[in-house]
């Protein structure tokens, strides 16, 4: 691309992130412009963006008669991989879920192209081997997700003396419901998050926290940082989004509304900070009281459960990310209680066995191992 311009190939651009990221590109249109789309399902909304960003490249499933607007708008129907390594892409976006985006992230940090990194699963499941390729070759690994974005813009200048870092949690669905009650909950009620709007999975995830604990993993590798110095605070608002406590006792939090087209633009345009006028702004007088509340493990068996694997490396952290994505699944479809989403997943790794130095195709196998496994939990 031009020197002024920022080519983009936006890896799930339909989904939640993927959509507020292309909210951004149409507040910067001499900025920002989309070179690729991929996406999965959704081709209605998928061609909809095509019409309106005109990408040259595009990757989705669905057959010929459905692909037939590609052709039509002038795209050319290719794989994930050869987006990522389009020589007119500067910054790929990976806003999918699941593993899916996992080798294209390869092949784009193989590239050379630095990569916006929305997917936690690529951290949580390959978490050294991505960021150590990514030192190798150059590549900026640019975190997305509100949390890690924080904690990125609070070290940024520092010399890194860091004494710990604190994550916020807004505690999700669930946070103020007796623990007695929890059996009973219903799909649809753990999917009204009290302060942030996302994808199904995310927000599950929000409630049973193994979001927080996969955000833990992530700060973990991101930013080379001991477990033992990454702590997570329930923070009912969600306006503090991460905090960083450095060696002499200063501490630096990242504040604003629970949005996420800051984190978004703050990467696309890094190391610059630009205006936009669609980005809501935090008022004090307006937010009022600020809280904090202890974790409660109790409350939230995945979040332990989830950092006890990551711990043991190898396979395991892909194991868990695959076992909880069918967990998930199920609590969805109403195959599974919410309790029993942390009891599957458990039940499931106990059958796994471990690869301590895995290639990247043992990550991508002990994924989809978790998630078969805990399907054969639940079906007995």
């Amino acid at each position: 691309m031009g020197d002024n311009v920022k080519g983009l190939a936006i890896l799930g651009s339909t989904g939640s992130i993927g959509t507020q990221t292309l909210d951004v590109v149409r507040a910067f249109p001499d900025d920002l412009r989309v070179v690729a789309l991929a996406a999965r399902r959704s081709l209605e909304l998928l061609e909809k963006q095509v019409e309106e960003f005109r990408p040259r490249l595009v990757s989705c499933h669905g057959t010929s008669e459905e692909k037939a607007f590609l052709a039509s708008n002038g795209c050319v129907d290719c794989s994930m991989d050869e987006i990522v390594r389009d020589p007119e892409v500067d910054l790929v976006v990976t806003a999918t879920a699941g593993d899916v985006a996992l080798g294209p992230t390869f092949t784009a940090i193989n590239a050379g192209r630095d990569i916006a990194l929305a997917n936690k699963e690529t951290v949580v499941m390959a978490g050294a081997m991505v960021t150590s390729r990514a030192r190798e070759m150059g590549v900026q690994l640019l975190p997305l997700d509100s949390e890690p974005n924080a904690i990125w813009q609070c070290i940024r200048g520092e010399d890194k003396k860091i004494s710990r870092l604190m994550i916020t949690a807004s505690g999700g669905a669930f946070r103020d419901t007796p623990l007695e009650k929890l059996a009973d909950v219903s799909p649809e009620q753990a999917l009204k998050h009290p302060t942030w709007s996302m994808g199904a999975k995310i927000t599950v995830d929000s409630a049973t926290m193994m979001n927080k604990a996969f955000e833990v993993i992530e700060a973990r590798w991101l930013f080379d940082v001991p477990w033992e110095d990454i702590e997570v605070v329930v923070h009912p608002q969600s306006i503090i989004h991460s905090m960083v406590d450095f060696v002499d006792g200063s501490v630096k939090a990242q504040l604003s509304p629970p949005d996420m087209h800051l984190p978004i633009q703050y990467a696309l345009f890094y190391p610059n900070r630009v205006y936009n006028e669609n980005i809501r702004r935090f008022n004090p007088t307006e937010t009022g009281t600020l809280t904090f509340e202890e974790f409660d493990h109790e409350r939230y068996p995945c979040f332990s459960q989830a950092l006890d694997y990551a711990k043991r490396g190898g396979t395991w952290p892909a194991a868990l990310s695959g076992a909880d994505d069918t967990a998930v699944e199920l609590f969805l479809t109403k195959k599974i209680g919410f309790l029993e989403i942390a009891k599957v997943i458990r039940e499931a790794l106990a059958r796994h066995h471990n690869i301590e130095d895995p290639s990247l195709q043992d990550i991508v196998a002990a994924g989809e191992w978790g998630r078969n496994q805990v399907r054969k939990v639940v079906e007995g």
